[in-house]
């Protein structure tokens, strides 16, 4: 298992002595995440870096699962796509099955820590069937700026009982929310399989393993196949910037539990992308392997992130960290994490030419990319690591610890 004193050389002493200085005020609790998927997506990610150092640390500190099922999952993804500002048929049968899993969940699932952190949508009814002896926080990990109204006010009984909420962006805070708003950046771990340093061997081996050729420039996206990262449109994008220079598309993202509707939008970015897959210039990937994205991130030669909504997108910090840039949509989290012109560019997700300009110009200055990424690289070790992201929890539970029960 991974330490703390791991990091001191990416981070530096001071960082590591201040968080052993803090968690004093720690030891003897017990905290506990709760989270819907184990594997897929961020969430699931950040949580298994920072749950064992958690524990490394002195706090005991849990995680646990939701059960859910098919049509649980299929409820919820329709509720996050509502947060991010969708219609939905919301049915009274969506909202009991929604409430009934969790619980249900609660009947077998005992939870009397010190503290009690709940990921998402997918569990926040779970406060609702606990007697509640302790500080209750909401982590929401999604663009709230522009939640459906409806879904947002069923959702937003639930909170009435929490004693805060975190988000990702100072955007998501609501005013309607009568409650503690704060917000904290979710973080890579540099020493995850996924951001670690791979020799150039590895690398090559990694990506002929999953059919990846080395002999034109890549361009690759790593996200879930999603309607909110607008594969369609990188798919665009790439058939613009192929006239221009001969170069390939990856397209590489995992299958998360928690997000049915994954399938069908792979099928749909593989029936429009038939032609150039035959041709082999462009690759659909879905295999779940931290090394192989750690691979195409160092190896691209650009890194496109073209969500519509997002809330963080840890993509880009991750590629940074890899000195590639990133060509990314102005949308949700991602503007904190690219400084425009410095380390990549940003763009309104609908600019189609403009995000075949900047792609264009990276391919064609290689020293100038070389230059972003390593810009991009410096702004991720001072921002957006995961003993920062422990500390701020650290200072978060601090104070929240401290309530009378």
């Amino acid at each position: 298992m991974i330490t703390l004193e791991q990091y001191r050389e990416i981070v530096g002493k001071k960082v590591i002595h201040d968080i052993y200085k803090k968690v004093r005020e720690f030891y003897g609790k017990h905290i506990v995440h709760v989270n819907s998927t184990y594997q897929g997506g961020g969430v699931a990610e950040m949580l298994g870096s920072l749950v064992p150092l958690m524990n490394d640390i002195g706090i005991k500190t849990g995680w646990r699962i939701l059960h859910g099922y098919p049509d649980f999952y299929t409820i919820t993804k329709k509720f996050h796509n509502a947060l991010q500002g969708e219609d939905i048929n919301f049915t009274e049968m969506k909202q009991s099955l929604y409430v009934d899993v969790n619980k249900d969940f609660s009947s077998f699932t005992h939870i009397d820590h010190d503290c009690i952190i709940i990921h998402d949508p997918q569990p926040l009814p779970l406060i609702k069937f606990y007697d509640k002896t302790q500080p209750w926080i909401w982590r929401c990990h999604i663009d709230l700026s522009h939640p459906n109204p409806e879904v947002w006010e069923f959702l937003s009984g639930f909170l009435l009982k929490y004693d805060s909420v975190i988000v990702s962006n100072e955007d998501y805070k609501k005013a309607d929310l009568p409650l503690d708003q704060r917000v904290i950046h979710p973080a890579i771990d540099p020493l995850s399989a996924k951001n670690k340093e791979l020799s150039n061997d590895d690398v090559h081996k990694y990506l002929e393993k999953f059919g990846v050729p080395l002999d034109k420039p890549l361009i690759t996206q790593i996200s879930r196949f999603d309607k909110w990262k607008d594969p369609l449109g990188v798919l665009e994008v790439f058939k613009l910037v192929k006239k221009q220079i001969d170069c390939r598309l990856v397209l590489c993202g995992s299958m998360a539990t928690d997000d049915p509707e994954g399938m069908d939008i792979f099928k749909e970015v593989n029936q429009k992308a038939e032609h150039f897959i035959q041709k082999g210039d462009v690759i659909l990937i879905t295999a779940e392997n931290n090394i192989l994205v750690n691979a195409l991130q160092k190896f691209s030669d650009v890194i496109i992130q073209k969500s519509i909504r997002e809330g963080f997108g840890l993509t880009i910090s991750e590629s940074l960290w890899k000195e590639t840039p990133v060509v990314a949509s102005k949308v949700g989290g991602i503007p904190l994490q690219i400084q425009d012109g410095e380390s990549g560019f940003l763009l309104q997700p609908e600019d189609i030419a403009g995000f075949v300009d900047r792609i264009l110009f990276l391919l064609k200055d290689p020293d100038r990319a070389q230059q972003m990424g390593q810009n991009g690289k410096e702004y991720v070790r001072r921002n957006f690591l995961i003993t920062r992201l422990l500390m701020d929890y650290l200072n978060i539970l601090s104070e929240l610890i401290g309530i009378k029960k």
